[in-house]
């Protein structure tokens, strides 16, 4: 395994640094600042002679407001901050390409789904939504999966999260759905978590949260790396042909390497021992030219199948189950380089789903219609103004055109005396392109009624896609779902509150709401027929995902003394199944085995097990410390506890000689190099712990 500060001394030199496109090329030549080498100045260009003493009178006397320098320096630190997003404001972000397989001609004339030759550069964010800048990676919450496509016909944002469903049904219940989520505004806590008293007050009131509510409380709102995240497009979108054919549309991001999650325990320690986790994953992944892999699903319905579900298709707490419409596989995004500042790029990248390209539109998905007045509203409060589409980040790889003016932070310096439409003075210039040119239409759909504030009745089952959702699940994964909600509610003050949930579950499942009951002290009520609903959808379970030894992080522990052979020789096994090795020992530096040395990348001071995927420990001849020893128990029991692969060479660090024979364990006079490696692909064992 690369050493991290090694890594950080010789970014020029990581393939994360290297991979371009025609999105960062640009960035790179009309944007990037390089100061090595060069003479300091002000924002104005003058050379600076002196920059570690303000301007006094005499040694001891006052500092003079003549020093433009200073005030230069202090004003600007003073406005270096800009509001975070009010939801999604903690991410990490990586740029990439993505390239279709076939065309798409059939469905959508959009041209970087049509035409197989073309690579796009896409800039991607991922992000939790509940938690501040400042908050942990591994929370239980739902994750942002935000994708920009700089195409030649402009840029279009795929707006994502790593859950199909969401919480409400129409877009003027948000604020109060994220009012109930963010910390609660007495105490301004908690952060990044949704296991407080406003939150489950929200959903016990408004059950159309029922089918989200058992996705948050899923395995899937804890996930083990960015790189093994799903992603969805939630909302029902359109594509059009160029023959002006209309079809019903839901993305999907699926992970090359699967979808896998932490558990709670693992989770909440990572939290402790490295808050960074995910966006730090990412990084190093990509440093490593371990490059992240999703392949763009797509599930498609005509127009003359809108009521062929027993669901509306349009609401957005309803999933399309993958047996019912199959997903199609049509591309394949890589993320290859990451961003060379965080502020510049991730921080101010702006994403907005009314960023469209010619074949794809809008549907009438109530959530949907809300977040296209939504999103261009929070990026001028964050970015300055409605010119933030002039920051690099989120300029187009197409030119731009047109009678737009002024405004803060106007970047362009537009010639001619015409700033409108139509004109005689320019012969009409910019002029519009129509469909053949190119030219965006929207789809002519014929819509009629009158104007309420009401919802159809199609949208008012709320448990039955709750119920297959976990009906569908692993016995583990249900497991872990009580679990969930046993911690959750246990947070949770007001018994009233405890009692509503526990009804509401009830509505989805009683064996459910019993098992929860039993734990938080409330009730299941008489009298509520359970649904009687009986889909299930497998593809729903991540037992039934693509499961690879690909970059998992494997510990190898040994000390001075170890058997440098055998030690090596598991290392290639290792890095032959492309897992990454990291060696741990008492010390930093060469650790003397027999038959040579080996490096070692942590101590027992700074590894802990929630940061790996599995834990290879060999014995040695030379005395262990009592700390070291400790360490390398609490290791193993974590590694344990948390399912994970397990070899050790020392049959008393579980502390019985059952758990050495347990499912994914090698242990003691058993210990076999081989059958890690074979346990090692089966990434966890949940059969452990029943």
């Amino acid at each position: 395994m690369h050493d991290e500060r090694e890594v950080k001394n010789n970014r020029e030199k990581d393939p994360g640094r290297e991979i371009t496109n025609k999105k960062t090329e640009r960035l790179i030549e009309e944007n990037h600042v390089d100061n090595k080498d060069k003479k300091m100045t002000t924002n104005q260009g003058l050379k600076i002679s002196e920059d570690e003493f303000s301007l006094t009178a005499g040694d001891r006397g006052p500092t003079l407001m003549e020093d433009f320098h200073l005030r230069e320096k202090i004003t600007h630190f003073d406005h270096e901050r800009i509001p975070e997003r009010i939801v999604h404001a903690r991410g990490t972000g990586a740029h990439g390409v993505f390239r279709v397989y076939e065309s798409q001609e059939e469905f959508t004339k959009a041209k970087f789904l049509c035409d197989p030759s073309l690579e796009t550069p896409v800039f991607v964010r991922f992000s939790t939504v509940a938690g501040s800048r400042g908050s942990a990676d591994n929370v239980r919450d739902v994750r942002g999966f935000a994708v920009k496509f700089y195409t030649d016909e402009g840029n279009y944002d795929l707006v994502s999260n790593n859950i199909p469903v969401f919480f409400i049904q129409d877009a003027v219940k948000f604020p109060d759905f994220i009012h109930a989520l963010k910390p609660e505004p007495h105490t301004e806590i908690p952060q990044a978590a949704s296991a407080h008293d406003t939150f489950w007050d929200f959903l016990a009131n408004n059950r159309e949260t029922a089918h989200m509510m058992m996705w948050s409380m899923s395995d899937r709102t804890i996930p083990s790396s960015l790189r093994k995240m799903e992603g969805f497009g939630v909302n029902t979108f359109r594509w059009i042909n160029k023959d002006g054919v209309s079809h019903f549309v839901k993305y999907h991001w699926k992970p090359r390497l699967g979808v896998h999650s932490k558990v709670w325990d693992e989770a909440q320690k990572t939290n402790g021992k490295d808050p960074d986790f995910h966006r730090r994953d990412l990084i190093e992944a990509i440093e490593t030219g371990n490059y992240p892999v999703w392949e763009l699903g797509v599930q498609i319905l005509r127009e003359d199948e809108e009521f062929s579900l027993d669901f509306d298709i349009l609401d957005p707490t309803k999933l399309w189950p993958e047996e019912d419409v199959p997903v199609k596989i049509i591309g394949e995004m890589v993320l290859n380089r990451n961003v060379d500042n965080f502020f510049a790029e991730t921080e101010q990248v702006a994403f907005h789903p009314g960023h469209l390209v010619p074949g794809i539109d809008f549907t009438n998905d109530p959530l949907l219609q809300g977040r296209l007045f939504s999103y261009t509203d929070t990026q001028i409060s964050r970015l300055g103004g409605p010119n933030f589409h002039q920051i690099p980040i989120n300029r187009p790889i197409a030119p731009v055109h047109n009678n737009q003016r002024d405004a803060m932070h106007q970047m362009e310096i537009h010639e001619g005396q015409t700033s409108y439409h139509k004109n005689s003075l320019m012969d009409n210039s910019p002029s519009t392109a129509d469909e053949k040119e190119g030219g965006f239409s929207h789809y002519q759909e014929k819509v009629e009624g009158n104007v309420i504030k009401n919802r159809s009745e199609s949208f008012k089952d709320f448990y039955s896609q709750a119920r297959m959702f976990y009906k569908s699940l692993s016995p583990a994964e249900q497991r872990h779902m009580k679990d969930a909600f046993a911690f959750e509610l246990m947070m949770v003050e007001s018994e009233s509150i405890r009692q509503q949930v526990t009804e509401m579950v009830a509505e989805i499942d009683r064996e459910l709401a019993g098992k929860i009951a039993e734990e938080i002290g409330t009730k299941v009520p008489e009298g509520i027929e359970e649904n009687a609903y009986g889909k299930i959808s497998p593809a729903l379970s991540q037992e039934s995902t693509p499961k690879l030894t690909d970059t998992l992080k494997v510990a190898v522990w040994i000390t001075d003394g170890f058997d440098h052979r055998e030690v090596t020789e598991a290392i290639k096994k290792i890095k032959d199944a492309k897992a990454v090795p990291e060696i741990i020992s008492s010390r930093l530096g060469e650790i003397k085995g027999e038959g040579g040395n080996l490096k070692a990348d942590k101590t027992y001071l700074n590894a802990a097990s929630c940061l790996y995927d599995a834990a290879l420990m060999f014995s040695n001849k030379a005395e262990m410390s009592d700390d070291f020893r400790t360490a390398k128990k609490e290791f193993a029991s974590d590694t344990f506890n948390h399912c994970k692969p397990l070899g050790s060479q020392c049959p008393d660090l579980l502390g019985c000689e059952e758990k050495n024979h347990a499912p994914g364990v090698t242990a003691g006079e058993g210990f076999s190099v081989d059958k890690f490696m074979d346990d090692l692909k089966e990434i966890r064992f949940f059969d452990r712990v029943k």
